[in-house]
């Protein structure tokens, strides 16, 4: 990395090195079989962070496609073309793939977004980059594993369903149908043409905001939706997760966020949804905390998992940390349904956050200390930054379903 530098005279001059820094960074974290989570090292290499990971590899995909960086655009696809490699016999794509030992890993009880980002990382690359044809070339795996995702999705809902601590936030205790999960394969369906799209996107916001939503028709929908009728204290936001009379209402902010980007929310409670997170102060001292509210040791949802190695308990990664990678789509958030004004100022406490300790891009901040904790050389932060300078730089959501191939399907 470079030497420190005085204080930023400017904004720009910050925004600008933080470009910089950004593709430095992935360019020296991309490998031949793709890009590794974080920067090589002992520590990272003994927390199993020098790997290609499924969810890291997409989203780096995205910020590597629109960096208009020659290197970081020829490398976007090494990653997911590994974890085709690696793919399952049942369709499943690993959550990482050890390069080293050339071994998939699937995570305790599954991972199920690993293959929802990977089908999403192919298909954002055939759109922005020329030439590609990453569609075609692995036409079997998407079949197989859309085939896969098919098996766990329930017949009425047409919703995903999961076990607890299976997606990126991976030591929570989200079960059932989880929202975070379900922005996501909405998300699939539209890109890829997939049946009963406007099921799920119904059955999304009946089942996670059924407080201006409604699936009475359905005497199993009822049921589940009146034990949160009855109990639910914040009607704001989306819940982070329905199951079978318990819920989640931490405030995930990240499956919000999606529910907002991947238009799954109309107008108006996407506008909603960002008033409260911005009135809870979320992007404060950076953006962005990814709970609302932390599970405290005490809850029904606590659960003793939570504590290895000390890590999520209250304001401490997932469980209320502050993630530079989710701040990259508050970002984006923003600036397509708040204003210019406000993204960019996000964008440079965004650069802040990466900037601390001579440019650690640092995995994750405590969420009232905004001290760095985690693994430092992230390269999903890079990544995101990039993505959102691009949003705010040319007026575009990153995420928005392409003009070409992926047309929402009826149901």
């Amino acid at each position: 990395m470079k030497p420190p530098r005085p204080p930023h005279a400017t904004e720009e001059e910050l925004l600008a090195e933080c470009r910089v820094r950004s593709i430095e960074l992935l360019k020296s974290n991309l490998t031949p079989a793709g890009i590794l989570a974080a920067s090589m090292g002992e520590k990272a290499q003994s927390r199993g962070y020098t790997a290609v990971f499924g969810r890291d590899t997409a989203i780096c995909a995205i910020g590597m496609a629109l960096s208009g960086d020659a290197a970081l655009v020829r490398g976007a696809a090494a990653g997911l073309t590994t974890l085709a490699e690696h793919q399952a016999s049942n369709g499943q794509i690993p959550k990482f793939v050890d390069t080293h030992r050339r071994e998939a890993d699937f995570w305790y009880l599954g991972c199920i977004d690993a293959t929802l980002w990977w089908l999403i990382g192919l298909a954002f690359l055939d759109a922005h980059v020329p030439g590609s044809r990453l569609r075609r070339e692995h036409a079997r795996g998407i079949e197989r594993a859309i085939d896969w995702l098919h098996a766990q999705e329930h017949q009425r809902f047409r919703l995903l369903q999961q076990n607890e601590a299976s997606d990126w936030a991976d030591i929570m205790p989200r079960s059932g149908f989880v929202l975070y999960t379900n922005a996501l394969w909405y998300h699939v369906k539209r890109l890829f043409d997939l049946p009963h799209a406007e099921t799920t996107r119904e059955s999304f916001n009946g089942l996670f905001h059924p407080f201006s939503a409604g699936l009475a028709e359905y005497r199993r929908a009822r049921l589940l939706v009146d034990y949160v009728l009855r109990k639910a204290r914040d009607r704001d936001l989306y819940l982070s997760f329905v199951n079978f009379s318990f819920f989640g209402e931490e405030g995930d902010v990240f499956g919000n966020l999606l529910g907002v980007l991947l238009d799954l929310a109309e107008p108006r409670a996407a506008r909603r949804i960002l008033d409260v997170l911005q009135r809870a102060r979320v992007n404060d001292p950076y953006p962005v905390r990814v709970v609302m509210r932390p599970i405290r040791r005490g809850s029904f949802l606590w659960r003793p998992y939570m504590s290895r190695h000390r890590q999520n308990y209250a304001w401490q990664y997932h469980n209320g940390g502050i993630w530079p990678m989710v701040g990259g789509f508050w970002v984006v958030a923003l600036a397509q349904h708040v204003g210019r004004d406000a993204a960019r100022a996000d964008l440079v406490k965004l650069a802040q956050a990466c900037r601390l300790r001579n440019w650690s891009f640092h995995e994750w901040l405590h969420g009232r200390k905004a001290t760095p904790r985690g693994m430092p050389g992230q390269s999903w932060n890079a990544a995101a930054f990039l993505m959102a300078e691009h949003s705010l730089r040319m007026g575009v959501n990153p995420l928005a379903l392409p003009r070409g191939p992926g047309k929402e399907s009826s149901s």
